[in-house]
């Protein structure tokens, strides 16, 4: 298992360890496994520039996913926005923390096969990102 932060912003992840911890937990309730994951966080001009070049989406997002997995065994890159992270999190009234910690699960979650495209998928996703929170302060 490797779990990597790569940082092109001033923020800085001051948990790595307890983050990656959490993830090969949960990744193991999904009957999955982390092989290698590289969490890259951007600015919002950065991840729009991404998003334009490699999705042809001319916006805004907090979270890119390149998914490079096979079978049970999740490979790949979660590109994210600090800056919209932190819109969000003010916008929906949670910590920075917490809307970071969903922003990376539903990348991985997406690693996993799950989509959020239409209301039944977004349901679906979203009840896995609350059970993935929930573990996160369950001593691993």
């Amino acid at each position: 298992m490797n779990i990597d932060f790569v940082y092109n912003t001033d923020f800085k992840l001051d948990n790595e360890a307890e983050t990656s911890s959490w993830i090969a937990a949960f990744c193991q309730t999904e009957n999955t496994s982390v092989d290698s994951l590289v969490f890259a966080f951007f600015s919002d001009e950065d991840l729009k520039a991404l998003n334009i070049k490699h999705l042809s989406h001319d916006y805004y997002t907090d979270v890119i996913s390149f998914d490079e997995s096979k079978n049970n065994a999740l490979n790949g890159n979660i590109a994210i926005s600090v800056e919209r992270v932190a819109d969000n999190a003010s916008k929906y009234s949670v910590s920075f923390e917490e809307e970071l910690r969903r922003v990376m699960i539903h990348g991985v979650l997406h690693f996993m096969g799950y989509n959020d495209s239409n209301e039944n998928e977004i349901t679906t996703i979203r009840k896995k990102e609350d059970y993935a929170l929930s573990m996160f302060h369950v001593k691993q």
